[in-house]
């Protein structure tokens, strides 16, 4: 039964996925006249997929090595996605619809999202064969070029992001991903993770405009984004260590469930650590550790694809939580470190997945804060 619904899913994304074969404009001929944007997109992790992302893709064939169903949001302008989805057929490092990954392509053919239950649906547009494609975005009186015309669609502020970065629930209907609620729209993604930056859109800006939207993405990868997302506020008492969490984001602390973020809580007294919140995994501080969890059929799992179960520790959007740690008793002179760190790859992960990026299992700093006493 769940095959058959499985199938019927599919036939309806792909229905909705199609759209007249209109020349495909891969990523690299959009530097003619993007050139900026193209170096920003470059280096953004919408530019990562099964070919240059280890640990997606190893994630991706852990789950199913012959099917890629990944390819709905990370291969999406795949001409053969219906092929990857049945798994009749593999990623191709020689085709350009494959190595895009989340495509220039991709994102600005949107013509609205479709809201569902296990993840949203990405509408592409018809664009009319033989003729120029038309590629969507949020200028005012677009630019038109000799590749493509250009229009404004309303959903490049309202539901964009929310086909790929909303939810996503497993055949069992458990929550695997979660990043925007139903109330959310992406005006405020874009305006966060898109902010408008010097120069021109084009490498001609003939409207001299100025300003452009960055296509980096900003997100936990950018050493100095990240530290924008939460406020760390330390008080001491007696023997009382209070660590006060602030989420000014708009979205979970906690979203993907490879990662984990978690804290590194430090008493050091004349030179010497006196008390920490972990002895050696920082899964020890069940407060202070921000991951998801899974199971089948009772028994804990680490890629969540089959999961029966699941349940997420973490800090939601614009929430505040209050974490209390009893201590020895301090002393003048003490100095307390909070540390926030992340790890692209939780140290369960490693176990399921050999990873030959050390960077992945590596914790990152995301914020430092010192209360000296």
């Amino acid at each position: 039964m769940k095959r058959i619904v499985f199938f019927k899913l599919c036939f309806v994304l792909l229905s909705l996925f199609s759209f007249s074969q209109a020349k495909y404009l891969d990523n690299h001929s959009c530097k003619e006249c993007h050139e900026k944007i193209y170096d920003e997109f470059q280096s953004s992790q919408h530019a990562k997929g099964y070919f240059n992302d280890e640990l997606h893709r190893k994630i991706a064939d852990t789950v199913d090595k012959n099917k890629y169903a990944c390819a709905t949001c990370h291969m999406p302008m795949a001409d053969n996605l219906k092929d990857l989805i049945s798994g009749e057929a593999r990623p191709d490092k020689n085709n350009k619809t494959h190595t895009d990954a989340i495509s220039c392509y991709f994102c600005h053919t949107i013509a609205y999202v479709k809201s569902a239950h296990k993840f949203n649906i990405n509408t592409k547009a018809r664009q009319a064969e033989n003729y120029k494609p038309t590629l969507y975005g949020r200028l005012h009186n677009p630019d038109d070029s000799d590749k493509h015309s250009s229009a404004s669609n309303p959903v490049y502020a309202k539901k964009v992001c929310m086909g790929c970065h909303s939810h996503k629930l497993n055949d069992n209907n458990v929550t695997i991903f979660r990043a925007m609620d139903k109330k959310q729209d992406s005006i405020g993604c874009i305006e966060c993770h898109m902010p408008e930056i010097e120069g021109g859109a084009e490498k001609m800006d003939k409207r001299a405009r100025g300003q452009h939207a960055s296509h980096k993405f900003l997100g936990i990868h950018d050493k100095e984004f990240r530290k924008t997302g939460v406020d760390i506020n330390i008080s001491a008492e007696k023997k009382k260590l209070t660590v006060v969490l602030t989420n000014k984001m708009e979205h979970p602390l906690i979203i993907q469930p490879a990662r984990a973020k978690f804290l590194k809580i430090e008493v050091d007294r004349k030179n010497k650590v006196i008390w920490q919140n972990y002895k050696t995994d920082p899964a020890e501080d069940k407060q202070g550790y921000f991951a998801y969890s899974f199971k089948r059929d009772k028994t804990d799992i680490i890629i969540p694809a089959t999961a029966t179960e699941g349940s997420v520790h973490n800090l939601n959007a614009k929430e505040t939580k209050r974490l209390i740690y009893k201590i020895p008793s301090f002393e003048k002179g003490d100095r307390v470190t909070v540390s926030l760190y992340v790890q692209m790859a939780k140290s369960d992960c490693a176990k399921v997945i050999k990873l030959e990026d050390e960077n992945l299992t590596k914790p990152i700093l995301i914020k430092k804060v010192v209360l000296k006493l």
